[in-house]
């Protein structure tokens, strides 16, 4: 029997972002790309957060982020938020460390219930880190567009790291496009050798942007924190907002600030807890 079988999961809301929690710590096993298909079938989900023990002294958990498709993501803002939710719960903590392929990210207990903040670490802004396919000097825009050439459809995006690729689109309305069309195509555009979150962003003023993503590996979403992250260090990058900003996303709100002291990008937002389960057996052992 798969050794994942019977086990607890967590399932939580991240403003919108459908997010399952598999605590590993106490009695770690492997969880493959297979598994993680495995349980998007029992409880459909955006993101798999996968805790192991820690690696690093003082943090207090190793993350593993699968989407739903298997693969594996080095960043979730939303899915760290419910992760913290979890380990605070019970607890006495204020403040937690956990290591992802990201790096170490801090998260602490907000000022109302159910309201985290997480320490996303400073963005990539280089063209070989995000990474792009091809050199660009200034990646605060690229030459990338779909639709007729004369009259693109979407064009020009920005493009951000926050752990994951990002390519960030400006426009009058993120309701006048159809998402679920170009989102793929776009994903999967050979500039972006490791596929890419695709965002439709819309300035209100300098205090507020509305955007709309299409995750890669998961698909159109009402969430995704990593994504409101990148946007708001594009705005602010092309000075169209300030560094500290609220995200109005389909899910929900997120207040994301890109700290100048020391260039990193803090996100502020709800996390709530549903329901918990264990994992079926069979839909394992299908899997394997």
């Amino acid at each position: 029997m798969n050794t994942l079988a019977n086990r607890k999961f967590s399932k939580m809301n991240g403003i919108g972002n459908e997010i399952v929690v598999l605590d590993l710590r106490v009695d770690p096993v492997t969880v493959t790309a297979a598994d993680a298909r495995a349980i998007a079938k029992q409880v459909p989900y955006d993101q798999l957060m996968v805790l192991q023990p820690p690696r690093v002294a003082g943090t207090d958990a190793f993350i593993r982020i699968f989407n739903n498709d298997g693969s594996e993501s080095s960043a979730c803002g939303n899915g760290m938020r419910c992760v913290a939710q979890q380990v605070f719960a019970g607890t006495e903590q204020s403040a937690l460390t956990f290591e992802s392929r990201a790096g170490l990210l801090h998260c602490w207990r907000g000022t109302a219930p159910e309201l985290f903040t997480v320490d996303m670490g400073a963005p990539k802004l280089g063209w070989q880190d995000i990474p792009l396919a091809e050199e660009f000097a200034d990646t605060r825009t690229i030459e990338l567009q779909i639709g007729p050439i004369d009259a693109p459809v979407l064009h020009t995006p920005s493009v951000v790291s926050m752990g994951n690729p990002h390519a960030i689109f400006w426009v009058d309305d993120v309701h006048a496009h159809d998402l679920a069309r170009f989102g793929p195509l776009l994903e999967n555009h050979p500039i972006f050798p490791e596929r890419a979150n695709i965002t439709l962003a819309q300035i209100v003023d300098r205090g507020h942007i509305v955007i709309r993503t299409w995750e890669r590996g998961v698909g159109l979403t009402k969430a995704c924190g990593s994504a409101a992250c990148a946007t708001a260090v594009a705005a602010a990058r092309l000075r169209r907002t300030d560094r500290k900003v609220q995200i109005t996303l389909p899910g929900g709100e997120l207040v994301i600030e890109w700290r100048e002291r020391d260039d990193h990008v803090l996100m502020t937002g709800s996390a709530t807890f549903e329901f918990s389960g264990t994992i079926d057996p069979a839909l394992l052992a299908g899997a394997a």
